[in-house]
């Protein structure tokens, strides 16, 4: 059994190796080791994460998927919730989180057969629980912040987030190159919408 430790962000300008050292402590007081720690900065709520695909191709049946909070592995509505569901059924990843305590005991290897499968079911049922929370949390949360704008440009307060003068900069001096938008998507870690509003903005030929 190996143990795979998954931390997630949304956000580029969020720290996503913020609950590192709590996994490692958790598997340091089990006597587990990670075998391997997956990151990235991507939104729970959209299955396009590169990172935690990749966790689950390099897993073995039995692996450990060492979370958090189950909302780092899931912000996501029913549909998407359901294929990553089956995609870990099917490689028979167990999800340990947390915030999750009765799934602890699926990081042990040495329970009987009736007490694992009762674990996994137990387990299955409070993920599926927490993964719906999770995801109503995050519209709540948008909700309020699309209402929270619309106030303040019905008052005239609404700036927008502010823009990076220095990496916009970059990629106007990139795009009046030629590089391609790939290269340029790599280099700075921005969206291709953001390089295509650019290259708009200037009236740049560029290469994509």
């Amino acid at each position: 059994m190996f143990v795979r430790a998954y931390l997630r962000a949304s956000t580029k300008e969020q720290d996503a190796t913020r609950a590192r050292d709590e996994l490692e402590s958790f598997a340091e007081a089990r006597g587990l080791t990670i075998a391997a720690t997956y990151i990235e900065n991507e939104s729970g709520a959209s299955l396009t994460r590169p990172e935690l695909f990749r966790l689950l191709g390099d897993c073995h049946p039995g692996d450990v998927l060492l979370v958090e909070q189950v909302d780092r592995l899931s912000r996501l509505n029913a549909a998407d919730w359901a294929r990553l569901r089956a995609e870990i059924a099917e490689r028979k990843v167990r999800v340990v989180a947390l915030d999750l305590p009765t799934s602890w005991q699926l990081a042990v290897e040495n329970a009987d057969d009736f007490t694992s499968r009762m674990a996994e079911a137990i387990n299955g049922m409070l993920l599926d629980m927490l993964a719906a929370i999770a995801r109503k949390d995050y519209e709540d949360r948008r909700k309020r912040q699309s209402q929270g704008i619309a106030q303040a440009k019905a008052k005239g307060a609404y700036k927008g987030r502010p823009e990076d003068a220095e990496r916009n900069a970059a990629i106007l001096k990139m795009l009046s190159e030629g590089v391609s938008w790939s290269t340029i998507q790599a280099a700075t870690k921005c969206s291709r919408s953001t390089i295509g509003r650019l290259a708009t903005r200037s009236r740049f030929d560029v290469v994509d």
